[in-house]
């Protein structure tokens, strides 16, 4: 079957980090650009941060530049999601999705940022 799992939510405090993995089976992940996307309660769906499929190339949305990294281990499958200096704003469900199209997404890992 063709899927994404994500994994590594939670809650925290602000301040604190967390990383994020995105596991991908029954397709080729190495030959995939991958993004990360969230969705806090009661707002639209926000793209996090994207990255290439040899993991050189990447993108990171204004709101979380110098906090947040992405990166992956095409050997395993799996992209990752760094978050450091975690802020309530931050709180959401967050997404991996495979591609550039609409229909290859994981079931998603909450994170919940609050003191």
């Amino acid at each position: 079957q063709v899927r994404l799992e994500e994994s590594g939510g939670g809650l925290v405090q602000p301040g604190e980090s967390l990383r994020l993995s995105c596991v991908g089976s029954g397709f080729m992940f190495s030959s995939f650009y991958m993004s990360w996307y969230r969705q806090p309660p009661g707002k639209e769906r926000e793209l996090v941060a994207s990255l290439s499929a040899g993991g050189f190339n990447s993108h990171l949305a204004d709101s979380v530049k110098g906090r947040f990294s992405i990166s992956r281990d095409n050997d395993k499958n799996t992209l990752y999601l760094q978050m450091n200096d975690l802020k309530p704003e931050d709180t959401a469900v967050y997404f991996c999705k495979a591609g550039y199209g609409d229909d290859l997404w994981g079931q998603g890992t909450q994170v919940t940022v609050s003191s």
